[in-house]
């Protein structure tokens, strides 16, 4: 059975009300695709309007700011006092190419929600703003709540780094991204390593001139599988498993008959909490040496390009028992798993705000030419994260 749940206007007055399928809903038919990654992407103004709006009408204190043009974090607070939690979600979206169902209508399809963003993650912000409406109808909270919705993160997070560098702070964070209702304090990091191999350039012909700079990248790419296999002999992390590299893309060469005068590689290495970019890039390095040595002239460098840090909460931090109370009280086993992609959770963390991800769908769902996310899970949701942050709040289990 396929359903669009009503009218639009009927969907949007039972958004309005804090409705989350219909919160979610409403947000999904937004197109708000991040302009970084796809030409005429729609950006976040017209997604963060909305949101403040609502929360505005329900009583919370908004700002609207824009950390670069166009790109625009909704904060709301409501309450106040020593204790503070932040509800986070992120408003862009990945781009809409090749997408096989329609990205913005926001079609109800056997209890699956449909469309770009449903799941990775507005979604998630459907069930903090339910969580939020319902939390500013009971009154006035037991410390301060703040609502924080960001841009960029699908790019470089420049909604979150704006938040943190203004000096931001909370107790405690929870981030909704799609984790399937399981909560996750941990979650990997990555890095960046180009490789860059310079040969030199001759007529096919003449291999006594030319140096061949693919077949080199294509040696240490080889090498690498040493290197591989003494990762997979690591510690693995209780969460996140063991730490992994791949190469992500390769481009080098001219033409077919004239030997590649550069090749340049670049590598993604993900990350566990712990390990820094630089050991990292040192690890890299060692097989480019090894390699040097079989290779007489090999003439190659390495540059550390963009990182992330890994982060983790620990198992008895208050947000993280909290969450697991919160969803035994609502008749649902608490699930302690890992993150595999990198979050805005990562930056809270670095600047001291301990913070863990929950919410509906499924990762395996984001991104993806379907996505969807199962309308039940956004309104379980909603409802673990009312009765956690009403305790978290009032100090219950957060104490």
């Amino acid at each position: 059975m396929a359903s669009r749940s009503g009218s639009v206007s009927g969907v949007n007055e039972r958004a309005a009300s804090g409705d989350p399928v219909a919160l979610a809903q409403a947000l999904v038919a937004i197109p708000s695709v991040n302009p970084r990654l796809e030409k005429g992407g729609a950006g976040e103004r017209g997604i963060a309007e909305v949101c403040a709006g609502w929360l505005e009408d329900w009583g919370f204190d908004v700002a609207v700011a824009e950390p670069a043009p166009r790109r625009m974090n909704v904060l709301a607070r409501l309450g106040a006092g020593e204790r503070r939690l932040v509800l986070n979600g992120h408003l862009d979206t990945v781009g809409v190419g090749g997408m096989t169902i329609d990205p913005f209508a926001a079609e109800v399809r056997d209890g699956r929600l449909l469309g770009r963003g449903a799941c990775d993650m507005k979604g998630g912000i459907a069930a903090l703003l339910a969580a939020a409406r319902r939390i500013a109808a009971a009154g006035e909270p037991g410390g301060e709540l703040t609502i924080a919705l960001t841009s960029d993160e699908e790019h470089a997070s420049i909604g979150m780094r704006a938040l943190v560098e203004a000096g931001f702070r909370a107790e405690a964070a929870v981030v909704c991204e799609p984790t399937g209702l399981a909560v996750m304090p941990a979650h990997k990091g990555f890095v960046w390593v180009e490789a860059v191999f310079r040969g030199r350039a001759a007529h096919g012909s003449r291999p006594d001139l030319g140096v061949d700079a693919i077949r080199h990248a294509a040696r240490y790419l080889a090498a690498l599988d040493g290197y591989e296999r003494k990762l997979d002999r690591r510690p693995a992390h209780r969460l996140l498993g063991r730490p992994s590299f791949h190469a992500g893309t390769i481009e080098g060469g001219a033409a077919p008959s004239v030997y590649p005068a550069e090749c340049r590689l670049l590598l993604e290495r993900r990350t566990l909490p712990g390990e820094e970019p630089e050991a990292v890039v040192r690890e890299f390095r060692a097989v480019l040496e090894r390699l040097r040595r079989k290779i007489p002239g090999l003439d190659a460098e390495l540059v550390r390009g963009v990182s992330q840090p890994a982060t983790e909460v620990p198992a008895g931090a208050p947000v993280v028992r909290g969450l697991a109370a919160a969803l035994r009280g609502e008749g649902l086993a608490p699930r302690i798993a890992g993150m595999t992609a990198w979050v805005d959770a990562a930056l809270l963390n670095v600047a001291g705000i301990p913070a863990v991800c929950f919410g509906p769908g499924s990762i395996e769902q984001a991104h993806t030419a379907d996505e969807w996310a199962p309308i039940d899970e956004i309104a379980k949701a909603a409802n673990v994260l009312e009765r956690f942050a009403l305790s978290f709040l009032a100090g219950g289990a957060a104490s």
